[in-house]
């Protein structure tokens, strides 16, 4: 299961409604932040999520209204004395960026909190035993900018009527058939895993992309998500502009969910040009199961 928090949904300029982009994935007693834009602090005191220990800091790309943040966010959690060590993946070059925001304030190699800075490559990222992610390239302008993909793996749980007719008892003997092994019971009889396991379930598969000029090449990292969150800052009427600037329609970000797949679409990181149903009526009549992200929305896969 994953639980997102949008801490921020706007575009560059955020809004009285939008604070800059920020989103909170929990999974797993895992709290992993996505971007942090300008604010994302209070944004998480809005939201009740609070400032209890964050694991990572996953960075789309290196934009300002993706990274002023962390300083704030760093100086609080100081304030606060944390000492857990918090690290912070990005891009090569987003990294540098950061780095360097940090010594202007700090001194170089200094920060208010422990924390380790691990750049990014196309491939795995965390393995958390309950959840992994992975990330890879996008486009977006002259950036090196990543997308992530958080899967939960399907499990097979053990049958209670199989279970019966076998005459397997309580107790820990069911526990080594969850896991896969064989084991023998009264009378000397094996029972396989494969006699009492159903077919694998509960599987979810969460994609995360930032700001992106083109969906060429992404379908492998995005077919059969439960869940996409992409951006749509513009709407497809001013598509020569959304290219200008590298990014998104509502209707190509919708066109690339329904291409592969998709349960549920989320657009984000969108602008105070259009009004929120202009967006939704533009990715819906192409992927009904849109929704527009707001601050403080929370979502559950």
């Amino acid at each position: 299961m994953f639980a997102l928090t949008f801490l921020g949904t706007s575009a560059s300029v955020p809004s009285a409604e939008r604070n800059h982009p920020a989103l909170l994935v929990e999974a797993a007693g895992q709290r992993v932040l996505i971007d942090c834009g300008e604010g994302t602090q209070r944004q998480l005191l809005r939201s009740g999520a609070g400032f209890r220990r964050l694991d990572r800091i996953l960075l789309t790309h290196a934009h300002f209204d993706h990274v002023l943040g962390i300083p704030g966010l760093f100086s609080t959690l100081g304030l606060r004395q944390n000492s857990d060590v918090t690290t912070v993946h990005g891009g090569p070059g987003t990294l540098d960026i950061v780095i360097r925001m940090l010594a202007g304030l700090w001194g170089a190699g200094r920060a208010p909190i422990p924390v380790e800075f691990m750049p990014l490559t196309e491939g795995p990222v965390i393995d958390a035993g309950e959840f992994v992610v992975d990330c890879f390239p996008v486009r977006h302008r002259d950036t090196d900018s990543f997308g992530f993909s958080f899967r939960s793996p399907a499990r097979r749980h053990l049958l209670s009527d199989r279970l019966a007719a076998l005459g397997v008892p309580d107790g820990p003997i069911r526990g080594e058939l969850a896991e896969g092994r064989s084991v023998m019971i009264a009378g000397g009889r094996t029972i396989d895993p494969e006699d009492v396991l159903g077919p694998p379930s509960g599987g979810r598969k969460l994609v995360v992309i930032g700001d992106i000029e083109t969906i060429e090449g992404l379908s492998k990292h995005v077919v059969d998500a439960d869940l996409l969150v992409i951006e749509a800052t513009f709407l497809d009427r001013d598509a020569p502009t959304a290219r200008d600037y590298g990014h998104l329609t509502a209707a190509g970000a919708a066109a690339f969910a329904a291409a592969n797949n998709v349960r549920q679409l989320v657009l984000t990181h969108l602008s105070g040009r259009y009004r929120d149903e202009e967006v939704l009526a533009e990715a819906s009549k192409i992927f009904p199961n849109s929704r527009i992200a707001a601050d403080f929305d929370h979502v559950v896969i």
